[in-house]
């Protein structure tokens, strides 16, 4: 589901290579699991590195983006860092609805260290187990259409960040649901990508 949605969002000229984790877990639910899926996104980012012209993190907490940034030579990004930077776009303040609790506070760290604090104007969860909501599209629509309103309406969010790459479906539907950017991270890490990609002038892979 998500590469089908990083395809859907590539300019002409550019293709896509996946490459899925095998021992992390199969959604990042918990700090524990953000921490513990970071060595294999390194790790698959180093050995893919050569073949492609810039690697997204197909999770959104960036697990493991700094250290990979940090050793490869193309550009690298990940799906809340390319959100919270489209979202905060035009001096916009922003908020995330999303299903994972536990993240809650991690994802206002990412903010901050995008420099992005004074743009955040705070989270607003679902109620219910991620996974469990992930296996039900049209329910998990439904909560996070809650989530968004309550981004709106109580927390004066000017853009709503659908935080999580498992959520991407469910993005694309709200997208169409409110007057507002509602941030859909999977295609908003595409198009920051294939712009660090036309900065460093490298040939798209």
């Amino acid at each position: 589901m998500m590469v089908a949605i990083a395809r859907g969002a590539l300019p002409a000229g550019f293709a896509l290579a996946e490459a899925t984790a095998t021992r992390s877990p199969p959604m990042i639910v918990s700090q524990k699991a953000l921490a513990a899926s970071a060595s294999e996104v390194v790790e698959i980012g180093l050995r893919e590195a050569d073949n492609v012209s810039g690697i997204i993190v197909g999770a959104f907490g960036d697990p493991g983006l700094v250290e990979l940034r940090s050793k490869v030579s193309i550009p690298v990004t990940g799906l809340c860092e390319a959100s919270m930077l489209e979202a905060a776009g035009q001096g916009r303040t922003f908020g995330v609805a999303t299903v994972t609790p536990d993240l809650a506070e991690t994802i206002g760290q990412r903010a901050e260290t995008l420099g992005l604090a004074s743009e955040y104007s705070g989270i607003r969860l679902t109620p219910g187990e991620p996974l469990v909501l992930a296996a039900d599209l049209q329910r998990m629509e439904r909560l996070l259409a809650v989530a968004v309103r309550e981004c709106i309406e109580l927390d004066g969010a000017q853009a709503v960040i659908i935080g999580g790459g498992p959520l991407g479906q469910a993005a694309v539907g709200l997208a169409r649901q409110f007057s507002i950017p509602v941030i859909e991270p999977i295609p908003a890490s595409v198009r920051r990508l294939v712009a660090m990609i036309q900065i460093a002038g490298n040939q798209p892979s």
